[in-house]
């Protein structure tokens, strides 16, 4: 069963274009279907990918985490609780193409 991933950033707004370039240059993970970065508000941003399984996604956890550590001099702390990031996953329920 395909399985989607959504993680909101808020970016330190001097850091906007570096952020933009490093989701530029990444490339998907094995299992990954599709990976969009979309913009929610001026510095803040949700990354959603689409994977083959939760395995798949599981499997590319520590490739996401390294990924992370790239740009997490970038983000700005959402909350002691969250830390940088906010995410969620699950499974795909419906889809409409």
């Amino acid at each position: 069963m395909p399985h989607m991933n959504i993680v909101k950033f808020h970016v330190n707004p001097d850091n906007i274009d570096n952020f933009l370039d490093a989701f530029k240059n990444a490339t998907l993970n094995q299992g990954q279907i599709s990976a969009k970065l979309v913009q929610i508000a001026e510095n803040k941003f949700c990354s959603i990918g689409l994977w083959e399984s939760q395995s798949a996604m599981d499997e590319a956890m520590d490739d996401m985490i390294s990924f992370l550590d790239t740009i997490r001099h970038m983000l700005i702390t959402i909350s002691e609780e969250l830390g940088v990031t906010d995410p969620a996953s699950g499974p795909v329920l419906i889809e409409h193409n």
